[in-house]
C-alpha cells in the first residue's frame, strides 16, 4: 500500500552548541513515545512537487540548525528519567508513494491505513538513544497530491511547540526567512522546581494521579486488554452553539451568577463528552470517573513563560465526578466541574506541580504510552478520558510552498478514552473529534453524542 523510496538522516546546516539540555519535569513525565500527525496537501499544479523532497530535506536541515534539540538523543537515567544529549544526530525523513488517492482516507480517521504515512518506530527493539526525535515522511499518491506524516518526541515539545518548529521549517522551505525563534532556555522553568513548599499550596501525588478504576475491579489490567477501536466524530457551529447554550441556560448552579462568565466551548463539548462516555460504559451511579484536560501553563505563570518557549509546558489536570452525578444532573454540572479544574491551574498550583514531580524518586509511573495495546504506564480509559485540544493552533496553515493543508489527523490514539479537538478545515467553526474507545461502547456513544445535543 505504502512503497518505501529512500530514507535521509538530516542533521543540522550548521554546528550546534553539543551539551546535556536541561529537562524540566513536565518533559520528564511525558511519554517517551511520540506524539504523531498526518497533513495532507493537493496543489492546483503538481509541478509544485517536483522537488518536495530535496526541499524538505534542504529546509529541515535549516531549521535544526534553530531547533537543534530535535537532533539530538534521549538516554535513560536512574529512576525513569532521561538525558537529552544535542549531539547532532539528525532527524529521519522517508519518501514513500502510495497507489492510493487521499479520497481513500475517507474522513482521516487515524487507523492504521494513516498509521502507515508516519515512519514506523519499534519501542520494543530499539535503544532509547538510537531512536530520532524527530521522523517525517513525504508520501505522494496517485491523485497528484502528498502527506507529510511526522512523529516528534512529547518529552522534548508540547503542542504549542511542535506547532512553532513547523511553521518555521515551512516559511524556510517558501523561501523566506525564519524570524520567530525558539525560546531553548530551559532552565527557566528551575526557579519553580526548587520552590520553598511553605510558597506552594502542599498538593500531593494523589492531587493529580492515581486514577480511579472500575468498581469491583483492583486495577486497570483488564480493560486495557479490551478491543479497541478508532471513529471521527464532527460537531457543526450550530451544534457546538446549542451545546452552549444547554449548559449556559441552566440556573440552579451557584455558578450562574450575574459576573460569572459562560462556560467555553471547550468546557461545553468536553462536558457533553464525558457525560455520554459515561453512559455509553454503562457506568454504576457511585462510580468515580476522572476527565483529565490538558492546559498550557504559559501564560499562568507570573512572569508568564514566552509564547516561543521550546519545551514541554503543559499538564494534565483533573475534573472528578460521580457518573450518577454526570448522567442525572444538568449539563452545567459537569462543565463547572471541568471549569474549576482548569481555573486552579495558577502560578503556585504549576509550582506545586513541579515541586511534587521533582521529589518522586520514580516518574515512571506519571508516564502514559501513545502505543496501541501497551501495559505500561498510565491508563486513561474506562471508566476515565483524557482530551486535548487543538482548536487554539493553526493545523493547517503550514504551507511548504504546497498551499495550505486540506486536512490534519493524529497519526493514532493510543488507548481507551483518548480524544482530540480540532478545528474543521474550512474554518467555518465546526469540530472534529478522533477518539479510540472499546469496541463494546463505541455504537451507544454515538447514539448518545449526536441525541443527546
Amino acid at each position: 500500500m505504502v512503497n518505501l523510496i529512500a530514507s535521509h538522516i538530516v542533521k543540522p546546516a550548521r554546528p550546534i552548541p553539543r551539551k546535556v539540555m536541561y529537562l524540566s519535569e513536565c518533559d520528564q513525565c511525558k511519554p517517551l513515545t511520540h506524539a504523531t500527525t498526518v497533513h495532507f496537501y493537493k496543489p492546483e499544479n503538481p509541478e509544485l512537487l517536483k522537488d518536495a523532497t530535496r526541499v524538505l530535506k534542504d529546509s529541515l536541515s535549516e531549521a535544526l540548525a534553530a531547533f537543534y534539540p530535535l537532533a539530538g538523543r534521549l538516554y535513560q537515567k536512574d529512576g525513569g528519567r532521561v538525558e537529552l544529549r544535542c549531539n547532532s544526530m539528525g532527524a529521519l525523513l522517508l519518501e514513500a508513494q502510495s497507489e492510493l488517492k487521499i479520497e481513500d482516507f475517507g474522513d482521516f480517521c487515524p487507523t492504521p491505513q494513516i498509521r502507515a504515512l508516519i515512519p514506523p518506530i519499534d519501542y520494543n527493539n530499539t535503544p532509547l538513544h538510537e531512536v530520532p526525535l524527530l521522523l517525517v515522511q513525504i508520501t505522494k499518491f496517485a491523485c497528484g497530491g502528498v502527506s507529510l506524516g511526522s512523529a516528534v518526541s512529547h518529552v522534548i515539545v508540547d503542542g504549542q511547540s511542535g506547532c512553532h518548529f513547523v511553521a518555521e521549517w515551512a516559511k524556510i522551505a517558501r523561501g523566506e526567512k525564519s524570524d520567530n525563534q525558539p525560546y531553548l532556555d530551559r532552565t527557566i522553568l528551575q526557579q519553580y522546581e526548587e520552590c520553598p513548599s511553605s510558597i506552594a499550596p502542599k498538593l500531593q501525588y494523589p492531587d493529580f494521579y492515581p486514577l480511579p478504576v472500575l468498581i469491583g475491579q483492583s486495577s486497570s489490567l483488564e480493560e486495557r486488554k479490551k478491543a479497541t477501536t478508532c471513529a471521527m466524530f464532527q460537531l457543526s457551529k450550530e451544534q457546538i452553539e446549542q451545546l452552549k447554550n444547554n449548559v449556559n441556560n441552566h440556573n440552579d448552579l451557584v455558578h450562574k451568577t450575574s459576573n460569572h462568565p459562560p462556560f467555553s466551548r471547550f468546557v461545553a463539548v468536553s462536558a457533553h463528552i464525558w457525560k455520554c462516555l459515561s453512559k455509553a460504559r454503562m457506568h454504576s451511579p457511585d462510580q468515580e470517573t476522572v476527565l483529565y484536560v490538558t492546559v498550557d501553563f504559559r501564560n499562568r505563570l507570573k512572569p508568564p513563560l514566552s509564547g516561543r518557549y521550546f519545551g514541554n509546558a503543559v499538564l494534565p489536570v483533573p475534573a472528578r465526578a460521580i457518573a450518577g452525578d454526570l448522567q442525572s444532573r444538568p449539563p452545567s454540572y459537569a462543565s463547572s466541574k471541568i471549569k474549576e479544574a482548569i481555573d486552579k491551574v495558577t502560578d503556585e498550583y504549576v509550582r506545586s506541580y513541579l515541586v511534587c514531580m521533582k521529589d518522586m524518586p520514580e516518574v515512571s509511573s506519571s508516564r502514559h504510552f501513545h502505543t496501541v495495546g501497551c501495559a505500561q504506564g498510565l491508563f486513561f480509559g474506562n471508566p476515565n478520558l483524557l482530551i486535548t485540544s487543538w482548536v487554539g493552533l493553526d493545523v493547517y496553515k503550514v504551507n511548504f510552498g504546497w498551499g495550505e493543508a486540506i486536512s490534519m489527523t493524529p497519526g493514532s490514539l493510543g488507548y481507551d478514552g483518548r480524544l482530540f479537538l480540532i478545528p474543521g478545515p474550512n474554518g467555518d467553526g465546526s469540530l472534529i473529534i478522533p477518539l479510540r474507545l472499546q469496541v463494546e461502547h463505541i455504537n451507544a456513544f454515538k447514539k448518545y453524542f449526536y441525541e443527546d445535543i
